[in-house]
């Protein structure tokens, strides 16, 4: 159990503090002496570079620190109501103005010193525009920000503003370092290699800096922590999956593995063969493969997937491919098939579109042995579906199955092997933080002759033309995708919808044939609709991104998306990935209205590679926006920032693995095993599941 310690006692007994104002540090979470501690800034204003105000000259961005002489509200014809302040230091004045803000008349008082950012302008002589302005001190305190320093700025809250928080900090922050002091539970070995400084002194760098360079190594010691106890939380996980489900050894017999590889029409790229032998050296061992392989569109995951199924169906075992769609599981099965060509290997499919007798056929099959790979949907996890000897379960699109239908499928099995696989390209830092538990593979090359897309951005304004061009693309016997972020009308958004667009689109084109999907439609429609579209019955597909993942038509050469703006770079990338599937030109087309937006969906325009593009992504984005609710799993952190920390948390994971690996159950480091408790609890259960 975790030791309690001075720094678990009531934030009520802090100095200074007391009944009333520990309510208030309530409101920002901080119940305990160490939640104190740990409410480290969230800016810092930087006032050693303070440009005196008899310095200031128009067009100048500068920061001022001033005492307040004068401020009021002044009205103006067209009734905004602009807040204004004069500010004054040693040397001089000058009249500070805030449209359209007369609140800040309650917040801004004579007498109050202000740092404040902006900007000089000319306007009846000079003016500045603050950006944004800090309150250093009330009429009558002692300020040391006016001789300029670094100075920390809080998360507040009503009744307690970031300067009282500051105060309350600095007057307690002694004798709370001398206990944090006692509180560091990482290693001084695994600190030492990692570079990161002792808990205190990464505290008090990140409340007392004296450059902003002393703050960030304060910031880096603590993001350092976070990412190592979730990585020692994978670690175990990994090692508890593999110690209580001991894996099946599958050496290599080449029995089908080489005659299939003999007969590809094409020579694998060297990220394959790298992947290969990752997946091969898992398969070899008997320690129980949990591998997560990811790859962009086109980059050969099935072709890789299939070498890995050959592996366990010349040893004697059964593999298993599960999809999310029914339509993504006979495409599968017909790729499968393909590939194979003459091998002695049977295919068989189940999805819940079977009739009855055709159900009892296949599974019957499956479980006297007489399918060697079985493709399915959901339906291979009902009750009554059993396998005669499953030695390794793969499964596609892993992000659209919950943990607990992925457990189902690996434990149809005698601790068969796992391959997850995902068409969802992932920044390393996020693929660690995500599946840390995971051995992970990346494909990161495509196979030469894939014919690029051709992505060209066009205004609202040029929609006609693109609309015409569609029309010239089905005259050519092609088929085209137009994609809208609604599918209805929001009065308050001003945005093209899917439904309403649908009917305006039947008039633009009267003589093609259109048709619409879109995720509330009943699922049997959804797959009817997709069906006509990949038997060629339907020329224009309008949809909202439903169409996102794994629909494979390779007549569809043209995607028309509106609203680009609207959609991350991440999910452009996955409904680009539904053209150029064939051998014909394809073309993607991003409509948008300008402005900013602009400037990031070049970046999009200007790359095919998924990984570059998740990268950007969540530089732009932020890991949150960019998995949304979609990813429940990503931990929420406090210092550590997946874009940047990926120095930290490679090495977060070295550290974490050689522990994990010497000491599994962590007898000898009570205080990890501490941390973990306090930290996770016992979240770590479900941890070894793909």
């Amino acid at each position: 159990m975790p030791t309690y310690t001075e720094l678990d006692r009531p934030a009520q007994f802090l100095k200074n503090v007391g009944p009333k104002r520990a309510d208030l540090l309530a409101k920002l979470g901080l119940l305990t002496a160490r939640d104190v501690l740990y409410h480290v800034p969230h800016r810092y204003e930087d006032a050693s570079t303070v440009t005196p105000i008899s310095a200031l000259e128009p067009g100048m961005d500068a920061t001022i620190i001033g005492r307040v002489v004068s401020k009021g509200v002044l009205p103006t014809r067209r009734g905004l109501r602009i807040f204004q302040a004069v500010v004054r230091d040693g040397g001089g004045l000058i009249e500070c103005s805030w449209p359209g803000q007369p609140f800040l008349d309650r917040q801004i008082a004579r007498g109050d010193l202000l740092l404040l950012r902006g900007t000089c302008r000319f306007y009846h002589g000079r003016q500045f525009q603050p950006r944004e302005y800090t309150t250093l001190a009330r009429e009558g305190e002692e300020s040391t920000e006016e001789s300029g320093t670094i100075f920390p700025v809080y998360p507040a809250t009503e009744g307690l503003t970031h300067r009282q928080v500051r105060t309350l900090i600095a007057e307690n922050l002694d004798g709370l370092l001398r206990q944090a002091r006692d509180d560091d539970r990482l290693p001084r070995d695994v600190r030492e290699r990692a570079g990161v400084v002792p808990l205190a002194e990464a505290l008090e760098a990140m409340h007392r800096p004296t450059t902003l360079a002393d703050a960030e190594r304060g910031r880096q010691r603590l993001a350092f922590e976070e990412l190592f106890f979730l990585q020692l939380l994978h670690a175990q996980a990994h090692h508890r999956a593999a110690a209580e489900r001991p894996g099946i050894a599958f050496p290599r017999r080449d029995t089908l593995v080489k005659p299939f590889h003999k007969s590809l029409p094409f020579a694998l790229t060297g990220a394959q063969k790298r992947v290969l032998k990752e997946i091969g050296t898992d398969m070899a061992s008997p320690r129980r493969m949990n591998r997560l392989l990811q790859g962009d569109v086109g980059s050969g995951k099935t072709v890789v997937s299939l070498f890995a199924m050959l592996r366990a169906l010349e040893n004697g075992y059964q593999a298993a491919l599960m999809v999310p769609t029914e339509i993504l599981a006979e495409q599968h099965s017909r790729t499968l098939i393909k590939l194979l060509g003459d091998l002695p290997v049977s295919v068989g499919l189940l999805t819940g579109r079977l009739k009855t007798k055709q159900w009892e056929e296949v599974t019957y099959r499956m479980a006297a042995g007489d399918v060697d790979i079985a493709v399915g949907t959901h339906a291979l996890i009902q009750d009554g579906v059993a396998f005669h000897k499953l030695g390794l379960v793969v499964v596609d699109e892993q992000h659209r199955f919950g943990v607990k239908q992925r457990q189902a499928i690996q434990e149809r099995g005698d601790n068969s092997d796992t391959l997850v696989m995902s068409a969802t390209p992932i920044p390393r830092s996020l693929a660690l933080t995500l599946y840390g538990d995971l051995d992970i593979s990346v494909l990161d090359e495509r196979p030469p002759g894939r014919q690029p897309i051709k992505t060209a951005l066009r205004n609202e304004s040029a929609r006609p033309k693109v609309l015409k061009f569609v029309a010239e693309q089905v005259a050519l016997g092609r088929q085209a995708y137009i994609v809208y972020p609604l599918v209805e009308e929001s009065e308050k958004v001003d945005l093209k919808a899917a439904t309403v667009e649908f009917e305006q689109l039947k008039e633009v084109f009267p003589e093609l044939r259109l048709a619409i999907i879109h995720g509330q439609m009943p699922g049997e429609e959804k797959d009817r609709v997709m069906r006509s579209f990949s038997a060629g019955e339907i020329d224009i597909l309008v949809s909202t991104t439903v169409i996102e993942v794994g629909i494979d038509v390779p007549n569809a050469t043209v995607m028309v998306i509106e609203h680009a703006e609207r959609f991350g770079l991440s999910q452009l990338h996955q409904l680009r990935g539904r053209v150029g599937r064939g051998s014909e030109e394809s073309f993607c087309i991003l409509l948008h209205s300008g402005g900013e937006a602009a400037q990031r969906l070049k970046i999009f325009a200007s790359t095919e590679d998924g990984f570059a593009i998740a990268e950007a992504d969540l530089r732009l984005r932020g890991a949150g926006d960019l998995f949304g609710a979609r990813q429940s799993g990503l931990p929420a952190f406090r210092f550590a920032d997946l874009e940047k920390d990926i120095q930290l948390l490679s090495a977060a994971r070295g550290e974490a693995r050689a522990i994990v690996d010497r000491d599994p159950e962590l007898a000898s480091h009570p205080e990890l095993r501490d941390a973990l408790e306090s930290r996770y609890g016992d979240r770590a259960r479900m941890f070894h599941v793909g």
